[in-house]
């Protein structure tokens, strides 16, 4: 059974910083793009970061770039992601969610296509930043 299991959340004030986690079982680490959205009420959901974890490639949202760092530790199975620089617009819960790597597929067109059908969702981490 695939998870993903989210930690990390809470409360900050802004210009601080955070890091959240996602351990992910059930399924081949290496052959997954993995990272996170988030949700803030009444707005769309957004793709904020995702990282090809066989060659680290790496994606960014253009509101977090400069501030957010992803990062995957293949042994552990775990993705994090350092924010830093919070701002309370980052106030939103944030869900970690994967996507399989199809044959043939390449590290940019996985993060391509990750922001669009991810497979798999962790259950949320709220994150607040106060102003």
């Amino acid at each position: 059974e695939v998870q993903l299991v989210e930690s990390g959340g809470g409360l900050v004030q802004a210009g601080g910083s955070l890091r959240l986690s996602c351990a992910a079982s059930g399924f081949t680490f290496d052959d997954y793009g993995i990272g996170w959205f988030r949700q803030a009420p009444g707005k769309e959901r957004e793709g904020v970061s995702c990282i090809s974890s066989s060659d680290g490639s790496t994606y960014y949202a253009d509101s977090v770039k400069g501030r957010f760092t992803i990062s995957s530790d293949n042994a552990k199975n775990t993705v994090y992601l350092q924010m830093n620089s919070l701002k309370p617009e980052d106030t939103a819960v944030y869900y970690c969610a994967a996507l399989k790597r199809s044959a043939g597929v390449s590290s940019q067109l996985l993060l391509r296509l990750w922001q669009f059908h991810p497979n798999y969702w962790g259950q949320g981490t709220q994150v607040t930043v106060s102003s």
